[in-house]
């Protein structure tokens, strides 16, 4: 036992466990960063290497010809509403607004006013919607930009020109440049971006 101590008492040996305990230390600290690194890999920056490799998951709707409607509000007072130019060519005779329907819709301009007079019938003073009915392809008016849409073509997000015949606050009736079956892209994204379908 005197001997052991006496060996453990040397310098040398001091030095041989001073070496010892700093490259155990650094072997740990060297394995946690490995698997901190490793962890990373699998975890943290997959949704970046699965969008660049199979593509980033985006919402879309997939265009049909259905019926749908959009409305036009107006401000209504003893069966009369006032519209500006841009307006008034929205508006037809017969077109439903709230209980009623639109009788007229005036072709000059009221010099009284400075605007178009829309006469209608049954309908209740305030605020009311009229409504236009269509069958065609309508999309989110905040997935079109600058009268394009993206479509998913061959896994890839593509510009597409579109002509906006209709809009309300919310959505956009399409004349042209979609066809059934396209599929829009509702998320945000640049053309070229590979994309897949959110399921």
């Amino acid at each position: 036992m005197e001997k052991i101590q006496t060996t453990m008492a040397t310098k040398k040996f001091k030095k041989i466990a001073y070496i010892s305990l700093i490259a155990i230390l650094a072997g740990w600290v060297i394995f946690r960063f490995a698997a901190v690194a490793s962890e990373n890999a699998r975890y943290v920056f997959n949704a970046s290497r699965v969008a660049a490799d199979k593509g980033a998951p985006v919402l879309t709707i997939e265009m049909s010809s259905v019926p749908g409607t959009l409305y036009e509000p107006l401000a209504v007072k003893n069966n009369r509403a006032y519209v500006s130019a841009t307006r008034a060519q929205k508006l037809r005779a017969g077109q439903k607004i709230g209980d009623g329907k639109i009788t007229s819709v005036s072709s000059n301009i009221d010099y009284d006013t400075g605007m178009y007079i829309v006469r209608t019938t049954g309908v209740s003073d305030g605020l009311q919607m009229a409504e236009f009915t269509t069958t065609g392809h309508f999309v989110p008016l905040y997935a079109i930009t600058d009268g394009s849409v993206f479509v998913i073509e061959n896994g890839v997000a593509t510009v597409r020109n579109v002509n906006v015949a209709r809009q309300d606050s919310e959505n956009a009736y399409i004349a042209s440049g979609l066809r059934d079956g396209d599929i829009v892209i509702l998320s945000s994204v640049r053309a070229g971006d590979k994309v897949q379908m959110k399921n």
